[in-house]
């Protein structure tokens, strides 16, 4: 009986003046439980252009997981925020965590210009907002390490497991976070997980992508 393919988890360390990252959290709090049959594996990723790339392909290749879902920080995000493209640049606006700071560089050389989520985003979003948990769809993942891991992540897995799903989900300010910044939205763990989980079921379960308008005119 073949074994079901695991859910493989990521977050970063902080990174920059925050000693906080609500995505390390969320792995850390779901590694090891089961989503129905499928077990969840989790990984911290390091906030370094320089290790992800071989820390993503030691991950694919211990695991090769079916279902890839990457986690990031968003500060000043309202909602739970999944990006739908990735781009092949790196420019960094603030150095990583080893004081690197790519300016103009390309993710995979001679890659595609963009990569993009494979997960049912809008049924995701809908299941969501159906359940009360603030949630939407983002064309923007930034030009930094999260980037840069969703680009790897989704240009590795169509070369070597084309039927993995994966995307990548910003997360916004835990509450003693936005403390620190006036102002600005938070969202409670609690409903980070309840999320994370929900989206995860959704990329077991939802075979087709929900037929919907996601785009913007601006």
């Amino acid at each position: 009986m073949r074994m079901p393919r695991p859910i493989l988890l990521t977050g970063f360390e902080p990174f920059g003046a925050d000693p906080d990252n609500p995505a390390q959290e969320v792995v850390r709090a779901l590694a090891d439980t089961r989503i129905g049959a499928h077990p969840v594996v989790g990984a911290i990723l390091p906030v370094a252009f320089s290790r992800t790339r071989e820390r993503i392909d030691a991950l694919l290749a211990e695991h090769t997981p079916g279902v890839v879902l990457a986690l990031g920080l968003a500060g000043g995000r309202s909602e739970l925020s999944f990006e739908r493209v990735a781009l092949n640049l790196i420019d960094a606006r603030i150095a990583d965590n080893e004081g690197a700071q790519p300016i103009d560089v390309r993710v995979v050389e001679h890659g595609p210009a963009a990569c993009f989520a494979t997960l049912p985003l809008k049924a995701i979003v809908a299941e969501l907002h159906a359940r009360g948990i603030p949630a939407g769809l983002s064309l923007s993942a930034g030009t930094y390490v999260c980037n840069q891991v969703m680009y790897l992540f989704a240009h590795r897995l169509a070369q070597c497991a084309p039927t993995a799903r994966c995307g990548f989900l910003h997360l916004p300010w835990l509450p003693h976070q936005a403390a620190r910044h006036p102002g600005q939205p938070s969202m409670a763990l609690s409903t980070m997980l309840e999320g994370v989980q929900v989206a995860l079921q959704c990329a077991l379960t939802i075979e087709h992508e929900l037929q919907a308008s996601g785009g913007t005119i601006a």
